[in-house]
Order: C-alpha cells, then structure tokens, then sequence
C-alpha cells in the first residue's frame, strides 16, 4: 500500500463473509495486503496451538494482531492448547517434515477455524498456510477440505497464495515492516529438525 504496486494475480474469490486461519504475520502479509487492496475485509482467526513454546506463540500471535489491526481488520485469537494438539499428533512425532504429521496439524488447526466460522457466520474459510514454500500446497487443500465437509453453510477456499507476484511481494513486507521472522515452522519437532 504505501504507493507500491499490489500484486495483481488472478484469483477467483467466492462470496461471502471470510474468516483467513493465519499462522503469523509473515505469511498473511501479502495476502491480507492483496485482500484489502480488493476491497476484502476477512477476519483473522489465529489458531495454532501447534507453536511451541508458549513464549514463541505469543510472540508470533502478537506479530500478527499488529498487522491484522493496522490493516483496520478484526482479529481473533484461538484458545492455545499445546497438550489437546499433541494429542492429535500422538504417534506421528517421528514424522519428517512435510509427513504425516503435517497434515494431521493442519486438520486439527482448520477444524477449529472451520468450527469457528460455521458458530460466528462465516461463509468462506482460507488459510495463510498455503503462503509457505516450506508447506506441501495439497496437505493444506487436504485438511481445509476435512474441515469444512462438516458444515454446509462453510466452503473451503484453497487458493495458493504464492503465485502472481505474492511470494515476492511478502519478501518485501517482512523487510519493510520489521516483522519478527520466525526460523521454524513451530511445534517442537520442526524445531528440532532446523
């Protein structure tokens, strides 16, 4: 905003209220920037128990409010519940990267905001997973499809959201607007595989 030129790629959006998962400030950055710049006004529902330590979850949820809210966006925080998503990955801890446990995080964090949408009127449910090079783009289609199955009045808007120009276009907003920049992807076991 500030005079640059918005990407501009071309994306299909689906009508109605949305409600964008968000899991930090870096990846939502061009896609809110995008959406704003489109006359969109999602919400931001911030659900990621899957971040450890708590320590590092209020750092990355703080982050992104800053930027949710100086976009005049409403911003909403999940509760954090380390040990109920551990429980959803129980048994995959072993996993590498983009495995198994991947997918079952992604589920487990889409399902609280697809529930959250279907309780608070939201048509649409997205995420800014599908911003990250270090995701697989079908285990987030995968998860947010499980999702919103479950609820008639809520659809899944898979969109991937590095192509025309958005990818870049974050590079240049983390450096532009300082944003803490984490170095893993969050739980303990990517931490552990840095």
């Amino acid at each position: 905003m500030d005079g640059c030129s918005l990407p501009d790629p071309q994306i299909d959006v689906p009508q109605g209220r949305i409600l964008l998962h968000a899991c930090c400030a870096p990846c939502s950055s061009a896609i809110l920037e995008w959406m704003v710049g489109k006359g969109l006004r999602p919400t931001v529902f911030f659900s990621d128990s899957n971040i450890w330590p708590e320590k590092e979850y209020a750092l990355r949820r703080d982050e992104c409010r800053r930027w949710t809210e100086s976009l005049g966006l409403g911003f909403v925080d999940d509760t954090y519940d380390h040990g109920l998503w551990q429980d959803a990955v129980r048994g995959l801890e072993k996993e590498p990267e983009r495995g198994k446990r991947c997918l079952e995080c992604f589920r487990f964090r889409l399902e609280r905001s697809a529930a959250y949408a279907h309780e608070h009127g939201f048509q649409v449910l997205s995420t800014t997973l599908a911003s990250s090079r270090w995701k697989v783009l079908s285990q987030v289609d995968e998860a947010g499809e499980m999702a919103c199955a479950g609820y008639l009045d809520v659809k899944w808007w898979g969109q991937n959201w590095r192509k025309g120009g958005l990818q870049e276009r974050r590079y240049e907003l983390i450096r532009e607007k300082g944003f803490y920049n984490q170095l893993y992807c969050g739980c303990e076991f990517s931490y552990n595989n840095r």
